[in-house]
């Protein structure tokens, strides 16, 4: 089971990353030079697979480390980061070439990369050393190396960029990095086998699902304390937060079912049956739709948020983990783990011919083992040279 959760948690971490791209620059959504791509690391393959999300078909294969695992997208430069934990470091693709142009060593089994909101840091939690490494993005080097608690999973940054949360899944704790000064300043106990981490739009509050205890810590992060433990659902693997910050769904893995919290007062507002062992989650940038992958049931479930009822089962591939949407919204990327591959469901107007609202328009063989999938939408500096 320990082996099973360590592949499952990886958070859609940065799948917001090509919408900030997109909308802070208003960038056209078609035209010679937009490009918007989709890059999934594959685990046993040592590869990262480069779709084209305006043909949907797939465009490169990358070598990078062994066992890359967590991928990031830059917000504020044409680049994506993924980790390799099997050679421990860290691959950085230029996405407007589409391929790898620099390799960062870090430490001990790397697992899991967020980058800033103005682009210039990465940080990336080893969970082999008991620390995270900041690299610095404009000169591709290690920039500190800061010591936390043990096994840390995940490592992520604060939407003002101030703090760093780590989850510390040996020890029960969470550290607290400053990012002005590169180093911890808290450590907060919480729950037990902390995983995944969503932080407040505003910044003022995280929430971490604690996978052995059942439970979601919550954290003050102004003032460094632990507020409140809610009880959710049995094995909570993944959380995923509303655009607008004021719910909160938990994936509740060993019970089949997700919770949603308010997550102003801190309360658990229900719970809810959403299919056999749930993995990730993502709600669309209306606030209005919620996308489950259901692990055990090879599906993709629905959720309408509004009135708090499933609307539609979608069959996808083997072992269904993470989620991605494109830049519009329209399609939702499911990433299957046992099959290798991913499925695209589309989301469209009911039509006469064509009631569904939602279909699976096409499945795209990746690699073996693929991890993590993330979407970056951006304008070329300088027209492509390889008609891509």
């Amino acid at each position: 089971m320990r082996k099973l959760l360590l592949i499952v948690v990886l958070v859609p971490l940065a799948l917001a990353g090509g919408w900030w791209y997109f909308h802070e620059r208003n960038l056209p959504a078609s035209g010679p030079l937009y490009r918007e791509y989709a890059y999934i690391s594959n685990g046993r393959s040592n590869t990262v697979t480069v779709i084209d999300l305006r043909t949907f078909q797939p465009v490169r294969n990358l070598a990078v480390g062994t066992e890359p695992t967590g991928i990031a997208a830059n917000p504020a430069k044409n680049e994506v980061y993924v980790v390799n934990s099997g050679s421990n470091n860290v691959s950085i693709i230029d996405a407007e070439q589409n391929k790898v142009v620099a390799t960062v060593g870090v430490h001990g089994r790397p697992y899991f990369i967020d980058v800033s909101p103005d682009g210039r840091r990465a940080y990336v939690a080893n969970s082999g050393s008991a620390n995270v490494s900041v690299l610095d993005l404009e000169h591709r080097n290690v920039a500190a190396t800061i010591r936390v608690g043990a096994n840390p999973g995940l490592a992520r940054v604060s939407p003002d960029g101030s703090t760093v949360v780590v989850t510390n899944r040996a020890d029960s704790t969470v550290s607290l990095i400053d990012t002005a000064r590169l180093a911890v300043r808290s450590a907060v106990t919480i729950c037990m086998n902390p995983e995944d981490i969503a932080i407040l739009p505003d910044s003022t509050k995280a929430f971490i699902s604690c996978s052995s205890s059942g439970q979601v810590a919550v954290v003050d992060l102004k003032k460094d304390k632990l507020l409140a433990l809610l009880d959710v659902g049995k094995s909570p693997v993944s959380l995923a937060l509303k655009p607008d910050g004021g719910e909160l769904i938990t994936c509740n893995f060993g019970a089949d079912s997700i919770s949603t919290i308010e997550t102003t007062p801190n309360e658990v507002l229900s719970s809810s049956l959403i299919g056999s062992q749930p993995t990730r989650a993502i709600v669309s940038l209306d606030n209005a739709r919620l996308y489950v992958s259901n692990f055990g049931a090879n599906n993709v479930a629905v959720y309408d948020i509004d009135i708090g009822k499933i609307i539609a089962v979608l069959p996808v591939g083997a072992r269904p983990d993470a989620l991605a949407l494109s830049q519009n919204q329209n399609y939702l990327l499911v990433l299957n783990s046992g099959s290798g591959d991913v499925a695209v469901i589309q989301k469209r107007k009911s039509r006469k011919l064509e009631p569904s609202e939602y279909s699976l328009l096409t499945i795209i063989p990746v690699g073996m083992q693929p991890n993590q999938i993330v979407v970056k939408s951006f304008l070329l500096t300088k027209p492509s040279t390889d008609g891509r």
